[in-house]
């Protein structure tokens, strides 16, 4: 919900609805903003399923009651008549007040279970994470990290400049075309575009982490990652199947973990999807929550 990732967005795939930012004042304390999409009579949290894993409203703490009245006032008085939050995390706090309180007379709301995410708390040192994980997985993390050293000469980097990330961009979108199946179909000329212009909103913002893993200086596989506020979000990755037999996909998620635990991160979110690896390396479920507020 940065102002770097929704205006990635717009310029990307608003392709002509009309976007809304909704600010809810009391006197001269902000209580919350949505960023809404209209369409007809019904108002969504900017966004869309397949870029965006989950998403929130921005309110201020212990002020959801008085944002979420003035808004749902707000959007009945300009005839809407659902507002669409999307995927929200089970422990979101817009969540648990849209569930336990009815927030505006004649609303309805509805929530189902959708998805999961995955993360976890970064331990302090790189021997105690590796201590979370199972004694199997431990054991094949050591042995795939073995055999890629062996290789050659291995290297993990992280791009961070503005600059030099824009000039990276060609090798993570090549990589990520090298993946296979339905992730390599994904990257289409107006989804790269929007990852083009999604790391260079993000760098300026100094929270674009692109990283890569180097095999004998060619790079074969990369992350790309966000660090904000004390989490390293994992938000997608593309590797070269040349070197498929190394594990260079799964490794360089491994990097890109002792890169947060090296940084002194509080947490690594996997973001959503289950993908076996994400529970391997040490993620824990999150549920993500569809919810709906009908307004009669």
């Amino acid at each position: 919900m940065l102002p770097p990732w929704l205006k990635a967005w717009w310029s990307s795939f608003e392709r002509g609805r009309k976007t809304r930012i909704f600010v809810v004042r009391q006197d001269d304390l902000l209580l919350g903003i949505a960023p809404l999409i209209v369409d007809g009579d019904t108002a969504f949290l900017v966004g869309d399923s397949d870029l965006i894993d989950y998403s929130d409203f921005i309110t201020a703490h212990l002020r959801e009651r008085d944002f979420f009245l003035a808004l749902l006032q707000h959007l009945r008085g300009e005839g809407i008549r659902c507002l669409d939050a999307g995927r929200l995390r089970a422990d979101s706090l817009s969540l648990s007040f849209l569930r336990t309180h009815s927030p505006a007379p004649g609303c309805k709301v509805t929530c189902s279970a959708e998805d999961t995410l995955y993360e976890m708390k970064v331990p302090e040192s790189w021997e105690e994470y590796l201590g979370l994980l199972s004694g199997r997985e431990r054991h094949e993390t050591r042995r795939k990290l073995r055999r890629l050293e062996s290789s050659g000469h291995v290297a993990f980097r992280v791009v961070e400049n503005t600059k030099d990330i824009q000039a990276s961009m060609e090798t993570f979108v090549g990589l990520f075309r090298s993946s296979t199946g339905e992730k390599a179909r994904f990257m289409t000329g107006p989804v790269e575009s929007f990852f083009r212009s999604l790391a260079a909103g993000m760098s300026d913002a100094g929270l674009q982490r692109l990283c890569f893993l180097d095999v004998n200086d060619t790079p074969v596989a990369s992350v790309m990652c966000f660090d904000y506020d004390g989490t390293f979000y994992l938000y997608n990755n593309g590797y070269d199947r040349s070197f498929g037999h190394l594990s260079v996909g799964l490794l360089s998620k491994v990097f890109s973990i002792r890169e947060a635990v090296m940084r002194g991160r509080k947490r690594y979110n996997f973001l959503r999807g289950a993908e076996p690896y994400k529970l391997r390396l040490g993620g824990r479920p999150v549920k993500l929550v569809h919810c709906e507020v009908l307004l009669k």
